[in-house]
C-alpha cells in the first residue's frame, strides 16, 4: 500500500489482545488509539506476546512492519536485551509493530523461521521477512538495525 493510499484509507492494525483487524487514520496512530472490540489500546509501549494461533494474522493482516523476536526465559542474552527491545517497542511502536515469540511455549513458530539461536530478530513487511539479526544488541544497535526496515 502505498503512503498516500494508507493516509487516505487507514492503517490495519491487529489488536495485541482480541486479534481484531482494525482500521486507523494514519494521521491519528499518535493519539492512543484504542480497539473498538476490546477496547484496549493499540499501543502499549511493549511488545505483544505472540502464539501459533496468532502469529499468522499479525504477519498478514497488519500494514506497519512487524518486528519479532524470538526468544527464551533461560536465555542470558535474551533477558539482557529485552529491555532494550521494550525501550525501541515505546520509541517506534506508530511505525512498527513489535512482538515477541517464546520458542520453548512456541517451538513450531521457532521450527518454521528456522530459528538456530535465539535471541533472533526477524523483521517482516507484507507478510515477508525483509531482515534477521541473531544475537543480543544494545538500543543503539537494535535501533540503528531497525532504521532501514521503517521507511
Amino acid at each position: 500500500m502505498s503512503s498516500s493510499t494508507a493516509a487516505a484509507n487507514g492503517l490495519h492494525l491487529v489488536c495485541g489482545h482480541c486479534n481484531s483487524v482494525v482500521r486507523i487514520p494514519a494521521d491519528r496512530l499518535d493519539q492512543g488509539p484504542k480497539c473498538p472490540k476490546c477496547h484496549h489500546a493499540l499501543f502499549e509501549g511493549h511488545p505483544i506476546e505472540l502464539t501459533t494461533a496468532a502469529f499468522d494474522k499479525h504477519l498478514t493482516r497488519g500494514d506497519l512492519p512487524l518486528i519479532v523476536d524470538f526468544w527464551a526465559p533461560w536465555c542470558g542474552p535474551c533477558r539482557m536485551m529485552a529491555p532494550h527491545f521494550e525501550e525501541a517497542t515505546r520509541r517506534l511502536q506508530t511505525k512498527a509493530r513489535f512482538a515477541k515469540v517464546n520458542s520453548d511455549d512456541e517451538p513450531s513458530l521457532s521450527a518454521r523461521f528456522g530459528i538456530r539461536g535465539i535471541p533472533t530478530l526477524i523483521a517482516f513487511k507484507q507478510g515477508q521477512e525483509i531482515a534477521r539479526q541473531s544475537g543480543a544488541m544494545d538500543l543503539r544497535g537494535l535501533l540503528q538495525w531497525l532504521q532501514p526496515h521503517l521507511q
